[in-house]
């Protein structure tokens, strides 16, 4: 009787700090009243406040979420099994927010702030996008003159106007580490001019930078209608209506791929100048993305082992585990 009232008193204990977790994060990173974290929580408004001061006194609020909630982390545990995944990172869902950063945003910053913290030299390679771009916009000002930065992708169309997403030349501004862009058009008119491009010297070299990357941090987006490869002006209209007719569900870096996680041969993947991709990776490639559009994208991916690492949040992490 007194191990199950122990028992019994932990998962208690456990479940309250859950709680605190969950109201400290509803509260310092997706900015809800106590108001609303009531109703989200289905609590008193009395008993919000004292959870999120619980989370203030237990020290689970730094400028980050500390607390490792044990539902993200079981799902997490599950998308790595299931895809072998060598890192899952799940962060808290804001049921009320439709926000396709909030939450990982903070956690990729995390994530290339532990990877430019480490003294040895690395190569870190990075997309483009909305979730890359407010993820560098999280991170702190460094001094990280040992690494290389590395675009995996171009930034610019072939009518000349560069993608608002670019994220590389921020993020060396806040590290003081050397940047290597993609010094080209996202997609050119033909394969041989692809191949023409390719093999001048400046971007043999960074092409051969790209490939000794030893993480990578990239988005994984839709080919629908929203898509960020039609939305910043890389492909058309037509090009994106041909490419779905060959399969397409989703992108990384620009490379179109199937339901399977299949790389597409043809369309504009034959025209693309973006780094080839590894697959699967031969080194750390972490994908990040969340929201209802993006879970078929992120499962094909995942199918494909295009890569290796996911960061998502929980309601993202469900449904990718309904799909088998």
């Amino acid at each position: 009787m007194i191990r199950r009232a122990k028992t019994n008193a932990d998962r208690n204990e456990k479940s309250r700090l859950d709680d605190a977790a969950r109201a400290g994060w509803l509260y310092y990173v997706a900015g809800n009243t106590q108001d609303e974290i009531a109703r989200k929580l289905n609590v008193s408004r009395p008993t919000a406040q004292r959870l999120v001061s619980l989370a203030l006194s237990e020290r689970l609020i730094s400028f980050r979420l500390d607390h490792p909630i044990a539902t993200c982390m079981e799902l997490a545990a599950r998308l790595s099994e299931r895809h072998g995944l060598a890192l899952c990172e799940v962060v808290p869902s804001d049921p009320a927010s439709d926000s396709i950063v909030l939450g990982i945003a903070e956690r990729g910053a995390s994530f290339l702030e532990q990877t430019l913290r480490s003294p040895d030299p690395q190569v870190v390679a990075v997309g483009t996008g909305r979730t890359l771009r407010a993820a560098v916009e999280r991170m702190p000002r460094m001094t990280c003159h040992q690494h290389k930065l590395v675009s995996l992708v171009g930034h610019i169309s072939m009518q000349g106007p560069a993608s608002f997403y670019d994220v590389l030349a921020q993020l060396s501004d806040l590290t003081e580490a050397p940047h290597y862009p993609m010094p080209l058009p996202v997609v050119v008119p033909s394969r041989e001019q692809r191949d023409q491009l390719q093999q001048l010297e400046p971007v043999r070299r960074l092409l051969a930078l790209a490939k000794s990357a030893t993480a990578t941090l990239i988005g994984i987006g839709q080919m629908d209608e929203s898509a960020q490869l039609l939305i910043d002006g890389f492909i058309s209209d037509s090009e994106l209506a041909e490419m779905r007719r060959l399969g397409a569900v989703g992108e990384v870096t620009g490379w179109a791929f199937d339901a399977a996680g299949r790389i597409i041969d043809g369309g504009t993947n034959d025209r693309l100048t973006s780094a080839p991709r590894q697959v699967p990776p031969k080194d750390f490639v972490v994908g990040i993305a969340q929201g209802t559009a993006k879970i078929l994208p992120i499962h094909a991916a995942l199918l494909g082992r295009l890569v290796n690492g996911l960061i998502t949040n929980e309601t993202t992490a469900r449904s990718l585990l309904d799909l088998g």
